[in-house]
């Protein structure tokens, strides 16, 4: 039946509770222990079954409660307390005051990105990149910065995950209700639902947009399911990460070019544009487009505006997880835009091809965010450094080390995964700034002053809610899949929250390697069962209580067989080899399992096969809560204290044969396990407290909490790459856009001579023998080819040889221009010394320079080196 009208009805509520509606909606109570126990008081068990949805619960809760708590003064003060909270945070927020000039410009930055993992109740993110990109936005609040997201609202968001008796991963897709979320609908000024238009071929398509408000950061988010789009088009924002390329593609075309039409609408005028993964690098299409029809422009122009003020952060560690399309699916949904430029087919495709010669080569999201931006990261500095040979056939001249690629390692917020006991505590003995204070600060030094016994019981109390939260979720799920009484009932006796507890969550990808833990089933069954090999007395062995228990959690994408294949081989193991009580997967891994298990856990395991993990952020949050990391060294672990605040698996080793590598790998787990872990935890005190551990649990806190937390991340993504970008963006448009005309201009003549350019002779001083520190004078006579010594910067590049016969670790030495010959050719000079002995090489090359120019290495051109 198909109504004539319909009604968005809100919960009707009694005066005195309507502060509860503006709580509600800010998901500031999502970080605010005061909001968070407000709403769990007014229901529990309605909270619960919400998944934690403020919204959902006043609108379903009933009027007898609400009348009553309207009555009960100390829930009215909680509720006076919390607002106050809320209104002091919105007006509190001075950082970016304080690190930025009070007379610039009206400065907004954008974050564009394909999920956010804000909270449970909006499941609209899958995995490490959402929640990162979540994360970004709560920690960009937190310190103030004139920030705004842009995503997709996907109506059935990622997927539902349930194992069936054979312990098969089974997808269900429950439907987003919007109108029951901390969600906004945008309006126009006549009270009409904000929508923009997207032409795709043949047609356009429309979406309406909806904001959910993060402390002072506003995420908009753009909604196809609405008329007059065709039931295709109604799926572009349906299912992330779902369909096949082609609605890839439409989704990718939403998010960027929609994304920005949005701000446009909106009346935001973003001086800096963040492109969380390449999923949003078409925006930068949309905008070269409208400076083109509303500035003049030309493409050239537009796109070096676009680029100056354009960030990039890679996530992805391999080439195979870049979103590439054939090039005549390009040309078929974008080719409106070559014609647009004024650009021909290959020279538009160009933009996004890693090799712009091999015109078979699909077009790559990542090279057209690379193309498209004048600060590119990694999100770890191992990461960085797999970027820049990842990417280093765009730049085939410049040594890996020198790729224009950084990094800016990830952080969590803290407020947002640190357990509400765990905040109580560090709020006492550090008091309530530990969640910003930067590392160098004397008030981490306070948390030696934490009774080790307190921080001991804390953690037993953490563990036993895990164990209690473990058991019901278990019940619950059995009882969904109809599973017999007993298993049931065997459920309400898993763990033991005495016991040392490991855990393990993540994406189910192979490369994370979930089951190398189970790799020696006989040697693993034995520290899990505390069976003893050890020979006694009599020649018997001795059987123990168990010492280690796992907590094991997780999705595989639904199209990835072997990432299932590896679910069900954990849940095989754990039935036939009788380990029920002790190793527990808890299905349909989200946020609030994941916060329950980075605190009541004592180990946080991970073993992905190194460099391929590009950051990680759970262990972070495990940290945070004051458990120690097992881990191999790939991400954030290889740049952590990984000695103090836990234990390295290998040493960083490379290997040729994976299974080679997992047999290592693995007997390094259970020596570590045997021989460290075990034993370290087990050994008390008169008082039952494992001193060593609690040493080691503080170590965790005081090294790791203020040095991969978002609050130092935001703030060098400000430093580093908003406010330069900002920068450049007003320094681009300044005077009707002359100095990107400029810039355009001079890059153009540059081209026409750049590979005229010769260099004649290179005269250096000495002999093949130095001393080190001895000077060396070098003379170079270089043929410009009619550019100037204000278009070019000369540099010596000198360092060590390897075995290959290449410099590497190389540094430059910029050389003096000195004039010009009697045949006009230039001159250039400079001194060098070697600080070291052994052999070491020396060339010389020469590197475009302008003012405006973001990098010497941006403009795509090789770098022009001596030849031998």
């Amino acid at each position: 039946m198909q109504p004539i009208r319909t009604f968005n009805v809100s919960p009707s509520l009694p005066a005195r509770l309507e502060p509860l509606r503006t709580l509600a909606y800010n998901l500031h109570w999502d970080w605010n222990v005061e909001t968070k126990d407000l709403f769990r008081r007014l229901d529990r068990d309605l909270w619960e079954s919400s998944r934690h949805n403020p919204v959902l619960m006043l609108g379903t809760i009933s009027q007898e409660r609400l009348e009553e708590v309207a009555e009960d003064e100390g829930f009215i003060a909680q509720i006076d307390r919390a607002a106050r909270q809320l209104d002091d945070y919105l007006k509190e927020r001075t950082w970016y005051r304080k690190h930025r000039e009070k007379d610039k410009h009206q400065e907004c930055f954008v974050y564009f990105s394909a999920e956010f993992g804000l909270t449970e109740c909006l499941p609209i993110y899958s995995g490490g990149l959402g929640l990162l990109a979540g994360d970004h936005l709560k920690s960009a609040s937190d310190r103030g910065l004139p920030l705004v997201g842009v995503g997709l609202l996907y109506q059935e968001g990622y997927f539902s995950q349930y194992l069936n008796a054979d312990g098969w991963q089974q997808e269900r897709y429950p439907i987003n209700d919007f109108y029951n979320m901390p969600l906004h609908l945008e309006r126009d000024a006549e009270g009409n639902e904000l929508r923009i238009a997207v032409d795709y071929p043949g047609r356009k398509v429309y979406a309406r947009v909806w904001r959910v408000q993060v402390g002072t950061v506003p995420l908009y988010m753009l909604d196809t399911n609405i008329e007059p789009n065709n039931p295709y088009d109604h799926d572009i924002t349906d299912k992330l990460y779902g369909g096949d390329s082609d609605m890839r593609i439409h989704q990718e075309m939403m998010l960027g070019i929609g994304g920005v039409q949005m701000l446009k609408a909106l009346g935001y005028e973003p001086t800096a544009y963040h492109m969380n993964e390449g999923h949003s690098a078409f925006l930068a299409l949309e905008r070269i487009s409208i400076l083109i029809q509303e500035q003049g422009l030309t493409f050239k122009e537009a796109k070096e505006v676009v680029a100056a003020s354009n960030v990039f952060t890679t996530h992805t560690p391999v080439a195979a997880g870049f979103d590439l399309f054939p090039h005549d699916k390009v040309m078929h949904y974008l080719g409106h835009y070559a014609e647009k430029f004024g650009l021909g087919r290959e020279h538009f495709l160009a933009l996004g091809r890693d090799n712009t010669g091999d015109l078979e080569s699909p077009f790559s999201m990542a090279t057209l965010a690379i193309e498209m931006a004048s600060f590119i990261n990694g999100v770890a500095k191992l990461h960085g450094e797999v970027s820049k040979v990842l990417f280093n056939n765009l730049w085939p001249e410049l040594p890996p080390s020198e790729v224009p690629i950084t990094s800016i390692t990830n952080g969590v917020h803290a407020r947002s995964c640190v357990a509400k006991y765990t905040q109580e505590l560090y709020d006492r003995y550090l008091g309530p700034k530990w969640s910003t204070t930067p590392a160098h600060y004397p008030l981490w030094e306070r948390v030696d002053a934490i009774p080790d016994d307190e921080l001991w019981r804390n953690q037993d109390l953490c563990r036993a809610e895990l164990v209690v939260f473990v058991r019901e979720r278990l019940q619950k799920y059995l009882r969904a899949r109809g599973a017999s009484f007993t298993e049931i009932d065997a459920a309400r006796e898993v763990l033991d929250p005495g016991v040392l507890t490991i855990g393990f969550a993540r994406r189910f990808a192979t490369y994370k390697r979930a089951t190398l833990f189970l790799r020696d089933l006989d040697r693993i069954k034995r520290i899990l069962l505390g069976l003893n090999t050890d020979l006694i007395p009599g020649g018997k062995t001795a059987l123990r209580k168990p010492m280690v228990q796992f907590v094991i959690a997780g999705k595989a994408h639904p199209h990835d067989i072997p990432g299932k294949e590896m679910i069900r081989h954990i849940t095989h193991f754990i039935r036939e080899q009788g380990c029920e009580k002790n190793v527990v997967f808890i299905p349909d891994y989200d946020i609030n399992v994941a916060r329950m298990m980075v605190s009541g856990c004592d180990v946080w395991l991970n073993t992905p096969r190194r460099p391929r993990e590009a950051s990680g952020t759970s262990g972070m949050k495990a940290s945070m809560n004051g458990l120690l990391n097992l881990s191999i060294l790939d991400g954030w672990w290889d740049e952590a204290d990984y000695v103090r605040t836990g234990w390295p698996i290998g040493h960083g080793e490379f290997y040729d044969d994976p299974n080679y590598q997992d047999e290592v790998e693995a007997n390094a787990l259970y020596d570590l396990l045997e021989k460290d872990v075990i034993p370290l935890f087990y050994n008390r005190d008169e008082e039952g407290v494992p001193r060593k551990w609690v040493s080691k649990m503080k170590d965790a806190i005081r090294l790791n909490c203020p040095l991969f937390n978002t609050a130092r991340m935001v703030s060098e993504y400000a430093t580093r790459a908003y406010f330069p970008a900002s920068d450049r963006y007003y320094a681009m448009t300044a005077n009707g856009c002359q100095p990107a005309k400029e810039l355009a201009g001079w890059k153009t003549h540059l081209f026409e001579r750049w590979y005229d350019i010769k260099i004649l002779d290179i005269d250096i001083s000495e002999s093949d023998d130095v001393k080190v520190n001895q000077s060396i004078k070098v003379k170079a006579l270089i043929d410009l080819a009619g550019l100037t010594e204000s278009d070019v910067e000369v540099q010596l590049y000198k360092g060590p040889m390897d075995a290959d016969g290449n410099i590497i670790n190389g540094v430059s030495v910029v050389m003096d221009y000195q004039g010009t010959d009697a045949n006009q050719q230039s001159i250039y000079t400079a001194n060098i010394a070697y600080s070291s002995s052994g052999l070491q090489g020396l060339s010389l090359r020469v590197l475009p320079k302008h003012p405006y120019l973001s990098s010497p290495f941006q403009p795509g051109l090789q770098v022009l080196w001596a030849n031998a």
